[in-house]
């Protein structure tokens, strides 16, 4: 991955398709989610979603992408890593590339990676939903709108990170950053939607729970409202890593949230292969 700059990909590509998004259906007030099988009489999610047919710009060639501003950008970043399915080579090397990718595209003056997950899409493409993993297999797509931290847990991941560091004292602020890549060629079926950060309105997050076998996860999901603005970039290859912001310590003038969802192309390509990505979250401290 270069160390000298972050080069932005920008290519003319069509302007954008119309698909479908999944978003939060009722006024539930903490829509629960299971990511393991849920406890007799509970169901998988608490809450009811629908489908809402929207324009999802095509972002290649649309200049001006800025983590604080619109809340994503696309980083022309190639990597050194072989296997995707080496834990301990992602572990030891894309780690490392992250953190230099996202002190480069933040000007933090640390950073530090906490989790990854490798995604497959189901080989029968089915309805996409939460993503939980499959017997035997890898997670799927997650076509249930979201951001990963709400403004409670993202201060909670700070104090959890840094809990023995001496640096705590000295944080200015801070951000978690999503950085996300296709690991098998390029996306051709179900990429990635990014909503503008700018076009959310603060009462149209709604808090809600991932439940796991040992913690619960607090996260954001979306209520819809027509003036979303939603982009994603067509054929993202393995050289290239979207990212996004999903939480910022300040509170005025920057992007804070970034809601995301997989969502299904309206024309895949016959014999398309299926989408495969890995997706890891990055702490960058400010200091």
């Amino acid at each position: 991955m270069p160390a000298q700059a972050i080069h932005a990909v920008h290519q003319a590509q069509p302007a954008g398709v119309t698909a479908a998004l999944s978003y939060l259906a009722d006024q539930a007030v903490l829509p629960v989610s299971y990511a393991y099988p849920p406890p007799p009489g509970q169901a998988w999610e608490s809450a009811s979603y629908e489908a809402r047919s929207c324009f999802i710009a095509d972002a290649r060639g649309e200049p001006g992408h800025a983590l604080d501003g619109n809340g994503f950008l696309l980083a022309d970043a190639p990597t050194a890593v072989r296997d995707f399915g080496d834990e301990g080579e992602i572990v030891s090397a894309y780690y490392a590339e992250a953190v230099e990718l996202a002190l480069l595209a933040t000007g933090g003056t640390h950073a530090y990676v906490f989790d990854h997950l490798v995604r497959r899409r189901e080989a029968d493409r089915a309805a996409l939903s939460f993503g939980r993993k499959a017997p035997g297999g890898l997670p799927a797509a997650n076509g249930r709108i979201h951001n990963d931290y709400t403004e409670q847990s993202g201060r909670r991941r700070l104090a959890l990170l840094l809990r023995d560091s001496d640096l705590l004292p000295f944080v200015q602020h801070f951000s978690i950053i999503n950085i996300w890549r296709s690991i098998n060629g390029p996306v051709q079926d179900t990429p990635l939607a990014v909503c503008d950060a700018r076009s959310v309105r603060p009462e149209e997050l709604v808090r809600g729970e991932v439940r796991y076998p040992k913690r619960t996860g607090e996260i954001y999901q979306l209520r819809h409202a027509g003036h979303h603005r939603w982009s994603y970039f067509s054929r993202m290859d393995r050289h290239e890593a979207l990212l996004f912001k999903q939480y910022d310590s300040r509170t005025q003038g920057v992007a804070r949230f970034t809601p995301h969802a997989a969502f299904d192309l309206p024309q895949i390509p016959p014999g398309a292969p299926l989408r495969q990505s890995i997706e890891l979250r990055c702490l960058v401290v400010h200091a």
